[in-house]
């Protein structure tokens, strides 16, 4: 039993307790019962005289397919004045001679005079019409829809609002949609200020306050508010400084300043903002999203249940900590203070992040240990991804190290002067180093990274970790007590924001849409993970490859000595590795000879699964498994071996099937290397080396953030360089451009300067 205005009546019970709002987007898709609200700005035309077919049949589309998931919908529409307005008008033009009109040309038609329309008139005559295109919409997926009009007096009946509960329960159990819309042909004038009038009642004077109050009465989990704005702004739409809000929280409403209502109906933002806080105090949880947006508006609603970030979402829980834009926010701006710290103040913290992770190996080891067991007890990584996770002393020495190489040559990162002009007298250009900016690090299985793309001690970064194959997060424990102890390095100099550390699978869409925070994102895990990426990212650069397919070929004129060697190293020193081997090419020659035997021998002892490549089943009796495909990355104790007729077909062979990563070649002979050198195109191409050398550490960076198999900015293992940009400093003295025209004074010399020097320490 409910009681509204102290008049109790009896409602039918739902699977899920009602009662209390949702606290996060995420549970929206528990969402059950849905009151899709209609502004007129969505289901009217720009003109106002009638409907907006496309966006009313993708609406209906969509709420069509949550109703057949077994959702519980209801739509609150308005539209019957602006439908009935168009009729009335052409009713009037026939009842004007419009014959004569007609044979007189069109310019008279024009000319015609059409009085003013009275709305209730209007929505007399388009309710049926309104309704029928709902029907007929509706009928395309199975669905039956029903009509029912409503003023405010029937919700101060009693035995009405009875009659309407118990209607609409009939209605939803019999799988049937109700179309709800005030009767405008006979509801009075609005009473000013008669939005709330208290706590337990909210006056029906427009379609806004009517969704927020059937969907408090029938118990309903989710009420999606469309209009013609994106959300909720903190000041009018449109205006310079409107932020749109994410999250909408009750007594936040001093911060917002509302604009004027829409072009058309009879509410305005604020108006839904008070129906929307009402409907939440009473349990349903309210989104104000935008219904007119070519781009969105095909999913909007879809989107919205499925806990995405749209619009703006009211909720009653106010998060523990800042929103990812706050945290944004902060990373820019201490971002911003780190690029302009002196290079003595930036390796004082470097060499303190170092010392930290030393001095705090065993709680780092001891939280991994912790993260390494729950993912074994629950099952929830592969093997190679628990050899990613997995810190070790090692590990950590080795990124102790590199920061220390960081540290030592932090004077020639940031600022650094590459070029030089005198563009003319008292007039010198410069062309310096600066970081890129914010960076939106990406971490799957792989807590190492972190200290790694932090130790640039110029740049700032977020981190987001998850394995998203698995649906679960993992690592936890260790990227906490690294996350601290970055901060702690930052300290020093009052710059601990400048790194900000998200952890949870929900937002990293919504962190992928910030293309005003964010300036580049780094993803670190799987192909999957950086396809996913790639796809979720909007106006933002990702860094990165999205598969590690890497070649090595095995030439006649190769050692003995070496080629077992090679092949042990790049395929299970760490098979889990991007840089890992994952396709053997051996010359045709070679197959049956000593050598073969030899790499077929090593490999297995080393246990590693064989999968024959087409060319090579073909020249076996008794052969593997043959490739499912030439295009795998196995990650694991696995390769493919396929057979090539020369150094020509395995070059080709590797621009069909590679990734463009890292492929060599086994060979003494000098021109054969160097054809296969010059010739692969490849962001790392070795001669007689293993294929993990392809890494930062190794080739002397200091650090290593990602490898980038893309072809602008950053090629291959990426470190300082790779992750930074350049601006120009122009210094003059009352200087300006008419002075160089051809009657000026002045004349350019563009002439190079030399540099200052460089640190060789």
């Amino acid at each position: 039993i409910r009681c509204w205005s102290n008049i109790p009546f009896i409602t039918m019970p739902l699977s899920r307790a009602h009662g209390k709002s949702f606290a996060h987007r995420s549970e929206l898709k528990h969402a059950k019962r849905i009151v899709v609200k209609l502004g007129s700005a969505v289901v009217t035309r720009g003109d106002e005289c009638g409907l907006a077919l496309g966006r009313l049949a993708s609406i209906v589309e969509q709420v069509s397919m949550l109703q057949n998931q077994g959702r519980e919908m209801m739509i609150v529409t308005s539209g019957a004045v602006a439908f009935g307005k168009q009729r009335l008008r052409h009713e009037i033009l026939l009842s004007q001679s419009v014959r004569q009109a007609l044979h007189s040309g069109q310019n008279q038609l024009k000319d015609m005079a059409i009085p003013v329309l009275e709305a209730p008139a209007c929505a007399a005559a388009g309710q049926s019409g309104l309704m029928a295109l709902y029907e007929a919409m509706f009928t395309q997926y199975s669905i039956c829809a029903a009509q029912i009009l409503v003023t405010n007096l029937d919700f101060h009946d009693e035995q009405k609002r009875r009659n309407l509960n118990g209607t609409l329960h009939e209605l939803l159990r019999m799988n049937i949609v109700p179309i709800i819309n005030t009767n405008d042909a006979v509801v009075p004038p609005p009473e000013p200020n008669s939005d709330l009038q208290g706590v337990n009642v909210i006056s029906v004077k427009d379609n806004d306050s009517l969704a927020a109050r059937l969907a408090v009465e029938m118990k309903t989990d989710l009420l999606i508010v469309l209009s013609d704005v994106e959300g909720l702004f903190d000041s009018p739409p449109g205006s310079d400084d409107a932020k749109l809000i994410d999250i909408f929280y009750p007594g936040d409403q001093q911060s917002v300043t509302f604009g004027t209502k829409s072009r058309v109906g009879m509410g305005g933002m604020e108006a839904k903002v008070k129906a929307a806080l009402w409907a939440l105090q009473g349990g349903t949880s309210v989104v104000i999203a935008n219904g007119t947006h070519p781009k969105i508006s095909g999913h909007v609603i879809t989107d919205i249940v499925e806990g995405k970030k749209v619009g703006t979402f009211f909720s009653e829980v106010k998060p523990a900590g800042p929103t990812v834009e706050q945290q944004g926010e902060m990373a820019r701006a201490g971002g911003r203070t780190l690029a302009a710290l002196q290079p003595g103040q930036r390796a004082e913290i470097i060499y303190r992040l170092a010392d930290l992770l030393t001095d705090q190996r065993e709680e780092i080891l001891l939280a991994n240990k912790k993260d390494l067991e729950e993912a074994e007890n629950k099952g929830r990584l592969a093997l190679p991804l628990l050899k990613r996770l997995s810190l070790s002393t090692s590990k950590l020495n080795s990124l102790a190290i590199g920061l220390r190489q960081i540290a030592a040559s932090s004077q020639d990162s940031v600022g650094r002067v590459i070029r030089r002009t005198r563009i003319a007298k008292d007039l010198d250009l410069e062309q310096v180093t600066v970081p890129i900016g914010v960076l939106l690090v990406i971490f799957e299985s792989r807590p190492d990274c972190l200290p790694q793309v932090c130790k640039e001690g110029r740049l700032h970064c977020w981190e987001f970790f998850d394995d998203k194959r698995k649906g679960v997060s993992v690592g936890v424990c260790s990227f906490q007590i690294l996350h601290h102890l970055t901060q702690e390095a930052l300290s020093i100099h009052g710059i601990k924001d400048a790194v900000q550390l998200v952890n949870t699978r929900e937002e990293v869409e919504d962190l992928c849409r910030l293309d005003k925070l964010i300036d580049l994102i780094i993803p670190r895990g799987s192909s999957q993970l950086v396809r996913n990426i790639q796809k979720a990212a909007k106006g933002i650069p990702v860094m990165g490859h999205s598969e590690g397919i890497c070649h090595v070929y095995v030439d006649t004129d190769a050692s003995v000595e070496k080629v077992t060697r090679i092949i042990r190293d790049s395929k299970c020193e760490y098979p889990a590795a991007c840089n890992a081997l994952e396709t053997l090419l051996i010359h045709r020659d070679l197959l049956r000879t000593p050598l073969f035997d030899q790499i077929i021998d090593m490999l297995r002892v080393e246990q590693v699964k064989i999968h024959a490549g087409p060319k090579f089943a073909s020249y076996l009796t008794f052969s593997p498994s043959e490739v499912k495909s030439l295009r795998t990355e196995y990650g694991d104790l696995e390769c493919c071996i396929e057979v090539v007729d020369s150094v020509q077909e395995a070059v080709e062979h590797i621009h069909k099937y590679g990734s463009s990563h890292t492929d060599v070649i086994i060979t003494e002979n000098e021109k054969t290397a160097e054809f296969f050198l010059q010739h692969v195109d490849s962001a790392c191409v070795f001669w007689n080396a293993s294929t993990r050398f392809s890494d930062g550490y190794r080739f002397g960076l200091g650090a290593e953030v990602g490898i980038s198999t893309s072809r602008i900015h950053a090629r291959g293992p990426v470190g300082i360089e790779g992750l930074l940009t350049t601006k120009w400093l122009l210094r003059g003295d009352n200087h300006v451009v008419s002075d160089f025209s051809e009657h000026g004074s002045m004349k350019y010399l563009h002439e190079s300067l030399p540099l200052p020097q460089r640190n060789t320490n």
